[in-house]
């Protein structure tokens, strides 16, 4: 008798284990209303976070080209000073490759050699916009707006600094004094993101660099009015 209760009694665990775990498999995985709320969730934080980051990715991408922008300045000041020579820094598109193209050289020695800005830092620079508020060399135009485009292929902007590191003479431009200013706007050279409604306009992402005095001090800057 005792052994007939005992097989019983275990036979009744065994179905009952059987049963768990028949019940735990048929239990197992995701319901079709869960995974559809992982997916609109996704979805969601997706179209919130993208936008985002690529704001975050233009604005990388636009102060890199304009740290080039002031290390050819720079640099350019630098062998003026070492070589006790005049040298230029001139910026233009190429019309065939569309790049943004800087080149630093000695101002009496020659064809320049153009390199895409930005190229050391890894910078694609035919997706940029460059613009400054020059006339001519070392020369301010008489606005206030320093227009972002692309100058002429044939006629590339120019910034010359003399033995001395100094803005060449004669005595170079800072531009009109804009109402409300205590100083005029220096030379610019702006870099700019284009527009997502109009690719040969500026947007909002935008940083320069503004050489401010004689003696060729310069500072970077960003966004509106500085850049404007």
């Amino acid at each position: 008798m005792g052994n007939l209760t005992f097989k019983l009694f275990h036979t009744r665990m065994c179905n009952q284990n059987i049963k768990k775990r028949l019940h735990s498999q048929q239990d197992a995985g995701f319901s079709l209303i869960e995974v559809l709320t992982v997916v609109v969730m996704i979805g969601v934080l997706s179209a919130i976070a993208t936008p985002s980051w690529f704001a975050f990715v233009n604005r990388q991408k636009v102060n890199k080209a304009n740290d080039a922008v002031l290390a050819a300045l720079q640099e350019a000041q630098r062998e003026a000073k070492n070589k006790k020579l005049s040298y230029t820094v001139s910026f233009q598109k190429n019309p065939t490759t569309q790049n943004v193209e800087v080149a630093v050289y000695n101002t009496n020695a020659g064809s320049p050699t153009w390199k895409p800005l930005g190229v050391d830092v890894g910078v694609s620079s035919d997706k940029l916009l460059l613009g400054a508020n020059l006339s001519g060399e070392n020369t301010a135009n008489s606005t206030t707006n320093s227009p972002v485009s692309y100058p002429p292929s044939s006629t590339p902007t120019k910034i010359t600094f003399d033995y001395m590191g100094a803005l060449t003479l004669p005595t170079p431009n800072f531009g009109t004094v804009p109402t409300g200013a205590t100083e005029p706007p220096g030379l610019k050279i702006v870099v700019a993101v284009p527009s997502s409604t109009n690719s040969t306009l500026a947007s909002s992402v935008k940083r320069c660099v503004i050489v401010r005095t004689l003696l060729g001090s310069m500072i970077a800057a960003k966004g509106s009015p500085n850049c404007d």
